[in-house]
């Protein structure tokens, strides 16, 4: 059984874990030293409580091994961006093709959706045709393409842009809620 839930400080190892061949062995991230869990809790900390992680696990009982995570972040620095967030999702090698990834995206837009956040962009390094496929199905559509912007595994790499509305973009917008206040949303 699939359960989701929010991400906790000791999920942090886990987290590295999904995430280390992304970095270590694609073109996925754009890192290229795989982060630690000390890192990752660093990440997991800096979003305040306004910016929402989660994570799918094999059931819901204390010690459940996480299959997967999902995050929103700050899209860019500036005031006028705060409605904005950069959504990302990794699923482990043992979880891929299960649907936990869409299930997990899922819950993330709705969660964001809830706290108030009038857009979520994906960026995605090309090709990627799963994270695509991924986000398409969860309602994101293809905004923009930036042609080699980063230069990885021995090549450049262009960068996709995929955007979804979350709630309408009101004048003037509404208040954004914490993710500590809202909590995670799942249906």
């Amino acid at each position: 059984m699939i359960a989701l839930r929010p991400a906790r400080p000791d999920d942090a190892a886990a987290i590295a874990a999904i995430y280390a061949p992304y970095v270590l062995t694609g073109t996925v991230s754009f890192e290229t030293e795989a982060p630690d869990a000390r890192a990752i809790r660093t990440r997991m900390a800096a979003s305040g409580g306004l910016y929402p992680w989660l994570v799918a696990t094999n059931g819901e009982a204390e010690g459940d091994g996480v299959l997967a995570y999902a995050y929103a972040t700050q899209f860019r620095e500036r005031p006028a961006y705060r409605w904005v967030v950069e959504t990302s999702v990794y699923v482990s090698g043992a979880a891929q093709g299960q649907g936990v990834g869409r299930l997990l995206y899922q819950s993330l837009v709705k969660t964001l959706r809830a706290q108030g956040f009038v857009h979520a962009v994906g960026v995605i390094a090309l090709p990627n045709d799963h994270s695509i496929q991924l986000h398409e199905a969860t309602g994101f559509r293809r905004a923009g393409v930036l042609r080699e912007m980063g230069y990885k595994q021995g090549r450049w790499v262009d960068v996709g842009f995929w955007q979804r509305e979350l709630t309408d973009a009101t004048i003037p917008p509404g208040d954004v809620r914490p993710f500590s206040e809202v909590g995670m949303v799942r249906d």
